[in-house]
């Protein structure tokens, strides 16, 4: 049976309200916490593909980083936004979870259940 991604930071409520909810409905999952452990280009075109969302739904808008790194402009292309995840992972929406070729973002956490029905 294939088990379930969380891309997860424990320290995010929604993050761990997800990660409850997996538990609950017995959802065989494995954790990846992202902080930690970073996603490629490569892997995050792959969820994004999953997600079928265009990247800038996926980068947390609200972070300093954001404005820091000047991500508001219109012109960055997808690898520069890409670029920016990569090389500061907290930009990443989180919790997304992954199951057999699909992906939700977990807000609000109970999202991610249509992924097993």
């Amino acid at each position: 049976m294939t088990k379930a991604i969380i891309y997860h930071n424990p320290r995010c409520s929604k993050s761990r309200e997800t990660l409850k909810l997996l538990e609950q409905h017995n959802i065989k999952h494995d954790i990846h916490l992202y902080l930690n452990n970073p996603l490629n280009k490569q892997s995050l075109k792959q969820l994004l593909a999953e997600l079928k969302l265009p990247v800038r739904d996926i980068i947390r808008s609200g972070e300093n980083e954001y404005k820091d790194l000047g991500l508001d402009s219109e012109n960055l292309t997808d690898d520069q936004l890409l670029d920016a995840i990569v090389a500061t992972p907290k930009l990443m929406q989180r919790p997304i979870v992954s199951y057999q070729g699909k992906a939700r973002i977990g807000r609000p956490p109970e999202q991610v259940l249509d992924l097993f029905k």
